[in-house]
This record gives C-alpha cells, sequence and structure tokens, in this order.
C-alpha cells in the first residue's frame, strides 16, 4: 500500500514474503505461519472495473488460487465461500483484498493471499488448518509455486478482462464449498440448518430452507462439525 500511494506501484507488481510478523486476515483476524514454509504475496491488480464489481474480482482471484492448489491436492479441493481456499472440511489458504479508490475509480486492488505450503506444526488456536505437504506427504519450494500461482493469477484476470466474467462465475459456483449440501450457518448468537444454493453476482451467499435467503460477507459464519 505504501508503494502504491508513492507511486511506484503498477498492475502485477507482487511481494513475496519468506516471514510476516503483522499478517492479516479477513474480519480482522490475524494470519500466523511459519516463516520460510508457505506462500504468502501480494499482488497489486488494476481491476478494470466498476467499484460495484467487488465480487468479481474476488472470485477471479479465488479461481486462480483453487486452481493452482488443485494442481497438486486434487479433486478435493474447494472454494469456500467468499474465498477461503480448502481441501475436504480443512482450510488451505485466504485471500484478503484491500482497495484504493480515488472518488467513484477503482484505482488498485492488493490481493493478500497466503497457502500452507510445507507448514506441520500449527497453532492450536486454529480451527483447520492444512498444508500441500500434510496432503501429498512431499516438501515443495514454496517461491517456486509463488510464481506458479502468479501464473494462474495472470490467466484468470486475462480471462476477467476479456469479459469472461459469466464462465468465472460459473465455474466459481461449481467448485464452491458444500453446494447444494445442508450446512450450519451462525447468525449472531443462533445457529440454524439451511442447504446452500450458489453465490449472487454480487457475492451474497444464497441459501434455502423453509425459505430462500441472501447474506452479506461478515454475516453468517459457517459451523464445521
Amino acid at each position: 500500500m505504501r508503494q502504491i500511494q508513492a507511486g511506484l506501484a503498477t498492475h502485477g507488481t507482487t511481494w513475496f514474503a519468506l516471514e510476516q510478523t503483522a499478517g492479516k486476515g479477513q474480519r480482522g483476524k490475524s494470519w500466523l505461519t511459519t516463516p520460510n514454509q508457505n506462500i504468502m504475496l501480494s499482488a497489486v491488480i488494476v481491476p478494470g472495473l466498476l467499484p460495484s464489481r467487488q465480487f468479481w474480482l474476488s472470485a477471479t482471484v479465488a479461481l486462480a488460487c483453487y486452481d493452482f492448489y488443485k494442481k497438486y491436492a486434487g479433486d478435493e479441493t474447494a472454494i469456500k465461500w467468499p474465498n477461503d481456499v480448502y481441501w475436504r472440511d480443512r482450510k488451505a489458504g485466504g485471500i484478503l483484498i484491500e482497495n484504493v479508490f480515488r472518488g467513484t475509480d477503482w484505482l488498485f486492488a492488493v490481493a493478500g493471499i497466503g497457502i500452507n505450503i510445507n507448514q506441520v506444526v500449527f497453532d492450536p488456536s486454529l480451527p483447520n488448518p492444512v498444508s500441500l505437504k500434510q496432503i501429498t506427504g512431499k516438501d515443495f519450494d514454496a517461491a517456486a509455486l509463488g510464481q506458479e500461482l502468479c501464473q494462474s493469477l495472470e490467466h484468470r484476470y486475462r480471462q476477467l478482462q476479456a469479459g469472461g466474467i459469466e464462465t468465472i462465475m460459473w465455474e466459481y459456483q461449481q467448485v464452491l464449498f458444500k453446494l447444494h449440501q445442508p450446512v450450519t450457518l451462525k447468525k449472531g448468537a443462533a445457529l440454524f440448518e439451511t442447504t446452500i444454493m450458489g453465490v449472487s453476482d454480487n457475492g451474497q451467499l444464497l441459501t434455502k430452507d423453509v425459505m430462500e435467503r441472501a447474506f452479506d460477507f461478515g454475516e453468517v459464519e459457517l459451523i464445521l462439525k
């Protein structure tokens, strides 16, 4: 962000960190990771979209991470709404997108991506982490995989810019975690059962039980049993 404000960052500029001392996750949470073990990168993106289409970029970045992870982890890879990478019922990675606006113009997005690669011991406060090494039993060069991830980001970004948002959203829906399955959601202090039906174009989670519902990000939490 400082590089952007100083006019020194351009589209595609990416920073790869070997260590983070203040990693950020969604909803103000910390992103905890062991040094030199995982992918921790931030990519500068010129969205080329209206600010009202922020979820389009989120879905594009999430699908790029899914493409990359599935190549190594297989078909049990999924995207948990809105943009976590999951393997089975365990979290393999997360995305945090921060934006720079000038008036009504969306100038830049910074996609912060953390993906567990070689780490096998996690903070006990984390409920369900998993790494590529735990899945495959192999060690990886995290920096080299970071370059592969950038190639996936470039591919999906070009697809978005070429008007491929319908395909991106369709593919995103197909790999959505727990799609068409009954789940438990938590809203405030209340728990309720519902079925995930998909995600709207503006990023709302769509569910159905005795009624059809739509939830904004941060409004509900998925409870895994």
